[in-house]
């Protein structure tokens, strides 16, 4: 994640819940929220964790956009 944030890429992290764990949408939320503190001040949450169906997800992108060098 940090190589594709650091050249400027977005990234989409997704948990996906099985049977009974849909029950529990608020530890997919904390393991997403632990993640965004986890890379630091270098992250922007675009999104909000938001559940779909079965699965959770967020949308990071860099706080500073490296130049793509295409």
């Amino acid at each position: 994640m940090e190589r594709f944030l650091a050249h400027g890429d977005k990234v989409k992290a997704t948990i996906f819940f099985r049977g009974r764990e849909m029950a529990h949408p608020e530890l997919g939320r904390h393991i997403l929220e632990r993640l965004v503190e986890e890379l630091g001040e270098t992250v922007v949450q675009e999104t909000i964790p938001r559940m779909e169906g079965n699965q959770m997800h967020t949308i990071l992108s860099s706080r500073t956009v490296a130049r793509k060098g295409r």
